[in-house]
């Protein structure tokens, strides 16, 4: 897994900077209820769709929450005084406290099963009864846009899917939320070049090839061999799902 303590200077120039923050906020807040006046973002790391999120939607006050140190610095830049640092599966807020809770781009990152379910359940708790937690799934198959370096990487070695939507919706239903909508959109600037393929594969990535593993080199050669290097492919298309607590 990167160390998202190092990726904090350079985490929004290589994933798509503000116009894939619009497009993620925007996409969350037409799954939040008009009411929502209390919302936490967790793992909202340089803060650049959390204050996205609180911007666009007047009277909604967004609390931003990170583990990593350097990423809740620059979120806190952004947003003063609205970001803590705190780990999403021991959320430090009272039950019931928010109307809306939303973890993009987490679940994936979870080491296990049991972790994703404690997030989940933590999220289901600190919402108030009517309130709604939107979250990413899926988010590894969005990246395979059917590309010429998708076909290189096909064979690569594969770790379990934490965020499959089946499984995110099992882990909510067991917290009492129910399934409240969905939506979509495009992670602009995400798409890929060879060679942007090549470095991150270098830098760890995809974590079933570490770098400096032999058959990293491997895969990085044949990419490297692909016709324009530079040229981004397509970018990928995220899937949101909203649960709603019932009344």
């Amino acid at each position: 897994m990167l160390d998202y303590d190092k990726e904090a200077e350079r985490y929004d120039a290589l994933r798509g900077g503000e116009p894939r923050a619009a497009a993620a906020a925007a996409a969350v807040l037409s799954l939040v209820p008009p009411g929502a006046r209390r919302m936490l973002d967790i793992a909202c790391g340089t803060g650049i769709v959390t204050r996205r999120l609180a911007a666009g939607r007047p009277g909604l006050a967004v609390t931003g929450v990170d583990l990593a140190q350097a990423m809740t610095r620059h979120a806190a830049a952004r947003l003063p005084g609205a970001v803590v640092r705190a780990d999403s599966r021991r959320l430090p807020f009272t039950a019931a406290s928010a109307d809306a809770v939303t973890s993009v781009w987490l679940l994936h990152l979870l080491p296990t099963a049991e972790d994703v379910r404690a997030v989940v359940g933590e999220c289901a708790r600190v919402l108030a009864p009517g309130g709604v937690y939107v979250t990413t799934v899926d988010k590894a198959a969005a990246h395979n846009v059917g590309s010429d370096i998708d076909a290189v990487l096909a064979s690569r070695p594969r770790s379990a899917a934490r965020d499959d939507a089946a499984l995110v919706e099992t882990y909510a239903a067991e917290h009492g939320l129910v399934p409240a909508g969905r939506s979509r959109f495009t992670g602009r600037g995400q798409g890929r070049s060879p060679r942007r393929a090549v470095a991150d594969l270098r830098r760890g990535w995809f974590v079933t090839l570490p770098p400096g593993d032999p058959r990293t080199e491997r895969y990085a050669a044949r990419l490297a061999e692909l016709p324009d290097q530079d040229r981004p492919r397509p970018d990928p298309v995220f899937t949101l799902r909203a649960f709603r607590k019932p009344a």
